[in-house]
């Protein structure tokens, strides 16, 4: 049995990380000219920061406590989250260097605890009915045969996105890297559940979470669990404008 297979058998709703870490450190140089004056986690899609939707979304999932890193209009960030009470939230202050997904996830790894924690873009939203996709990931997540488990979008159906796909999926939920001269049926749709074992022997500085995942497929512990539902890749101002048609046509995300 593949241990994706097994984890949904045993799993009823159990386990949940305690921690979140949410990306919000970015310049959101292809969100401009929005982002000349808020930075990008602050834009509104239907009529709420793209933050809110990603904190409100962790938080129903059952997910505690949140970390989000900062670093452009930083200030901006820390005011508008004063307010949040639910999930509780806490500051990684990347000011003084920006540290890429692997140097910030290395950065607030003490503000996350001992245990595998989520990690969520902040320009990732979907449509989803009757699957709740992070719980889904949570409960598929088996810390003892995988560093990482990340959703997956089919990138054909897909919104905003418009790349080539980056991974091929097994049968047994393991993932492959996309051949560089090839497409893949599979986008990473911004959302992981990382173990702390991914992390062991981090460089130190700024660096591309696509590091340590490399290591992890060449030791068959990076997996990959297909979202269910719209997947919509907020990106830049065409693809916001997008992802606000498809939320009013269906009523909300």
């Amino acid at each position: 049995m593949t241990p994706l297979a097994a984890r949904s058998i045993t799993s009823i709703m159990s386990w949940r990380p305690q921690a979140a870490f949410v990306l919000a450190a970015g310049l959101g140089t292809r969100m401009r000219p929005l982002t000349d004056r808020v930075p990008k986690p602050l834009v509104p899609l239907a009529g709420r920061p793209l933050l809110d939707h990603v904190l409100d979304r962790i938080g129903a999932a059952g997910i505690p406590r949140v970390v989000v890193n900062v670093h452009y209009m930083a200030a901006m960030i820390e005011t508008h989250l004063r307010a949040r009470v639910q999930p509780a939230v806490a500051i990684s202050d990347e000011r003084r260097e920006l540290l890429d997904t692997g140097g910030g996830a290395v950065r607030a790894l003490p503000l996350l605890g001992e245990g595998a924690f989520m990690i969520h873009n902040c320009d990732t939203v979907w449509i989803e009915d009757d699957v709740r996709n992070l719980e889904s990931l949570c409960n598929a997540f088996d810390a003892g045969s995988m560093d990482g488990l990340l959703l997956m979008a089919d990138r054909g159906s897909s919104l905003g996105y418009d790349g080539r796909g980056d991974f091929n999926l097994a049968p047994d939920g393991r993932l492959q890297r996309r051949p560089a001269e090839a497409a893949a049926p599979w986008a990473f749709a911004g959302v992981s559940i990382a173990s702390p074992r991914l992390f062991r022997g981090a460089p130190a500085g700024p660096f591309s979470l696509n590091l340590l995942w490399d290591r992890a497929i060449a030791e068959g512990r990076l997996f990959g669990l297909p979202l269910r539902g719209l997947w919509m890749h907020v990106g830049d101002p065409e693809a916001l404008r997008l992802a606000e048609q498809r939320i009013a046509s269906h009523g909300g995300p």
